[in-house]
Formats: structure tokens, C-alpha cells, sequence
């Protein structure tokens, strides 16, 4: 009433007050109680929601080493980084803010961000996000962004918008008492006056509660959400459940999602006769690397005899050249053997088209200037994915899109292989926030399908996420 709001909550507490007047307890104490446990469950339901974003806060990072004016460096909390600061970063630790490389070489893993599992390499100069993680290395950075200006403070901020929306059935409640309870109060005050019983006043309030209609959605809500819950699926309010009964896109992110996230050998080439000394050769040189590509190798062939690897030349951007057992031994892409002048031949040639068609990183080995071996490294398709595409068609989602931070070439690759509508690449999370915006805009009902903390701001705006 202070804030001038006629709502159903007034009507419920005069017929209260009036049933402990005309000494009706029972009904003054059900009404109560109906309203006060329809609000419990709308709050328990809204403390569920709340704990995911709890869950992403805790992501962000909380403390970084800052250069201070003698040059060394000290650990500060995250809010006292000014844009401008020089900062630390070690191996393993979060990235604070999103900066500039200024000294230092590392790979930083960028899932939390771009959701691309393998390392991105960082060097002078490059961009850092903050919340990515140093795997490998040491660099200082300069604070570009801080706090909530960051990509990271951005994504919790988007998710946190997208949470407080309230569902069609609740907006229509609220429009609905504002017409309602003023028609019950002005009903039951004729009815006193014509018939001087205040008894039957209060009767007529009390039966105009809509506690049906209070306690009927968050009570349906929470039974819908429950359920979801225990079958592993969150649902991040009722809405939800209603749109899910008219949706015609489903936008999929890639790695993670429909693929594995873990790059692994998909086809190889062995272009020798002592398949186990070449294998055993590469081996040894890709256990020198902490390269994803090299761990993918050293993985595929397992257990084999490891020979000692001398004199290591690391090709920035290129590969290894190494000397072990007396052979040189190079290991990397097409421009490291172009440039050991080694002889590709025609077989060859057509091998790295085709595994470069199927969307293949390279690994080529060669022994003394002969190329021996070739292997395709790829994200593979998660298991089953084709099939739940299928059921998904079958039950009328009429568009399947996948968005991914990848290049355009290896994202097409995967939308045909899956049977996709379209396939878009090279997306940061505010492209994919966009390009939901716009198929909404077109009136269509959106879900997205995401795996990373990058995926946040398109899972939020999604009708479904």
C-alpha cells in the first residue's frame, strides 16, 4: 500500500484480519498458510537459480602479482589492479585481467573464454582474457580491462540480466491482480452494504483469494524444475518449460559440445618398412614437446622403446629437428620440411590434401631427409551426437546451427559430417550473443547448446539454454 500497489497480498491480508475478527481461525490460518508456503517454494526455486551464478563468481580470478614502483612484484587482491598496472603470471596460474602480452612466451589454455580446448600460444604483444589459464611458461602483462569492464566480469554480468526475467505465466498473474483484487474488495464492501453482514463480507474475501492461482505456478514450477533437477537437467526458470513445446533452432557450440575437446590421431600414413623404429623415433622427439599436437602423438602410439634425443632445435611455428641415434630427425607441419628440403612425393601430396580436407592438423616425420610418416590430428565427434541430431529433427527443431571459435574450414567440416543447417566460425561469445539476438529478432524460439563459462552469454539470452 506505501508504494501505492493494490496486490493480491492486500486482499489476502484484510480477509485474514477480518476472518480473526468474525473468529473464523481455521480459515484465516489456511490462507496464510497457503501464501506464505507459495512464496517459500518461489524463493527455493530462485536460490537454485542463484547458486549457478554463485558457481561462476568463484571462476573469476582473486588475486594478482603487481609490479610495484621498486620493480618487484607483490600479491595483490584483484581490485586493487588499475588499468596500466604490470602484472606477473606463472605457469599454472589464472590470467587477472584482460591485458597485453609485454615480456614472456607461454600457451594459455582460453576454454573458460573460447571454449577451444587446445592452448592458444602467446607471445609479445598478443591479447590475454582474464580467467584463462597459464599452462605452460611466464609472462608479464599490462591491465587493459579490469573487474567487470573485463570479457570475464562481462559474461557473469550478461548471465545475471538473463536470470532475473520472470516467466509469461507470473507476468500475467501480476497484470491480473492489479485488475482483480480491487474488484474483489469493491464486491464484498457492496455486499456489506446491502446486506449489513459482515460475516458474509468476509466470506466472500476469503473465497476470493486466489490461492489457486499464487500457489498453482511456483508450486508447478518447482515440481517441473525438481523433476529436471533429478534427471540431470537445471532449468533456469519456468519459462523454460513452456518454450520448449515451440522450439524450432538449436544452436550448438562445437568443441566440447558436439566434439570431444580433446584433439587425438585420426589417420596416419607410414611411408617405411621399420614402422616401430620411425614410431619410436617420433615418439622420443614429441616427449621433448609440450605442444597439444605432440601429446596427442606420444598418446596414439603408447608404449614403444624411446630412443635419447640430442641437440633439439625448436622451429618457432614449425616443429622439432632433432638428432637421435645418430639419424636427424625432423617432426612437424609441411613448412618445417619444405624447409629441410625434404622430397614429398605424389602419394604423399595427395595424403596431406586429403587429411587436410578431413579437417586434419599435420604431423609429418622425417628420417635423414626422407619423409617416413604422417599423421592427421583432429577433435573427434562426440559419441551418439549423430543420433540425438536424428531425434531432434523427428521431433520438428527445423534449424541445427553450430557456432564455434574455430576456423570456418574445420566448422563446415563438422556440419557436414553432422548433417547441420549452417555452420559459422571464427565467434567470440559476444558473436554468438549477436547472432542469437538476431534470430530472435526474426521471431524464431532459440536454444543453445554450450560446455564453457564462453558460452555463458549465449546460454543466458537463449530462450533455452
Amino acid at each position: 500500500l506505501k508504494v501505492k500497489v493494490v496486490s493480491i497480498d492486500v486482499l489476502v491480508t484484510i480477509a485474514v484480519i477480518g476472518a480473526f475478527i468474525v473468529r473464523n481461525y481455521e480459515e484465516s490460518a489456511i490462507v496464510t498458510f497457503l501464501f506464505l508456503f507459495g512464496a517459500f517454494l518461489e524463493q527455493r526455486t530462485l536460490n537454485k537459480t542463484r547458486s549457478a551464478i554463485k558457481e561462476l563468481t568463484e571462476m573469476a580470478p582473486e588475486v594478482a602479482l603487481k609490479q610495484l614502483k621498486n620493480g618487484e612484484f607483490e600479491e595483490v587482491e584483484i581490485d586493487e589492479v588499475d588499468v596500466g598496472d604490470i602484472l606477473l603470471v606463472k605457469t599454472g596460474a589464472k590470467i587477472p585481467v584482460d591485458g597485453t602480452v609485454l615480456t614472456g612466451e607461454g600457451h594459455i589454455n582460453e576454454a573458460s573464454i573460447t571454449g577451444e580446448a587446445v592452448p592458444v600460444s602467446k607471445k609479445k604483444d598478443s591479447g590475454v582474457y582474464a580467467g584463462t589459464i597459464l599452462e605452460n611458461g611466464t609472462i608479464q602483462i599490462t591491465a587493459d580491462r579490469v573487474g567487470e569492464d573485463t570479457t570475464f566480469g562481462k559474461i557473469i554480468e550478461l548471465v545475471e540480466e538473463a536470470q532475473d526475467s520472470k516467466s509469461e505465466a507470473e507476468r500475467f498473474i501480476d497484470r491480473f491482480s492489479k485488475y482483480y483484487t480491487p474488484a474483489v474488495l469493491v464486491l464484498s464492501f457492496i455486499v456489506w452494504i446491502f446486506s449489513r453482514d459482515i460475516e458474509l463480507a468476509i466470506t466472500i474475501l476469503v473465497l476470493g483469494c486466489p490461492g489457486a492461482l499464487v500457489i498453482g505456478v511456483p508450486v508447478s514450477n518447482v515440481a517441473g524444475i525438481g523433476n529436471g533437477a533429478r534427471h540431470g537437467v537445471l532449468l533456469k526458470g519456468s519459462e523454460v518449460i513452456s518454450d520448449f513445446s515451440r522450439l524450432d533452432t538449436m544452436v550448438f557450440d562445437k568443441t566440447g559440445t558436439l566434439t570431444i575437446g580433446n584433439p587425438k590421431v585420426a589417420d596416419k600414413e607410414i611411408y617405411a618398412d621399420n614402422v616401430y623404429e620411425v614410431l619410436g623415433y617420433l615418439a622420443s622427439v614429441e616427449k621433448e614437446s609440450d605442444h597439444p599436437l605432440a601429446k596427442a602423438v606420444v598418446e596414439y602410439i603408447g608404449d614403444i622403446k624411446l630412443y635419447t634425443v640430442e641437440k633439439t632445435d625448436v622451429v618457432k611455428g614449425g616443429g622439432i629437428v632433432a638428432h637421435v641415434e645418430g639419424h636427424k630427425v625432423a617432426v612437424g607441419n609441411v613448412a618445417l620440411m619444405e624447409q629441410e628440403n625434404i622430397l614429398l612425393s605424389e602419394k604423399a601430396r595427395a595424403d596431406i590434401a586429403r587429411f587436410e580436407k578431413n579437417g586434419n592438423s599435420l604431423v609429418l616425420t622425417s628420417v635423414d631427409g626422407e619423409l617416413k610418416a604422417l599423421m592427421g590430428i583432429r577433435d573427434q565427434i562426440r559419441p551418439g551426437v549423430i543420433d540425438d541430431l536424428k531425434k531432434l529433427k523427428k521431433l520438428g527443431v527445423k534449424n541445427l546451427v553450430v557456432l564455434s571459435g574455430d576456423n570456418q574450414g574445420t566448422v563446415d567440416l563438422v556440419a557436414r559430417e553432422l548433417g547441420l543447417t549452417e555452420a559459422h566460425g571464427h565467434m567470440l561469445p559476444e558473436d554468438k550473443a549477436t547472432y542469437i539476438k538476431e534470430l530472435q529478432e526474426k521471431g524464431q524460439i532459440v536454444a543453445f547448446v554450450g560446455d564453457g563459462v564462453n558460452d555463458s552469454p549465449s546460454l543466458a539470452l537463449a530462450q533455452i539454454g
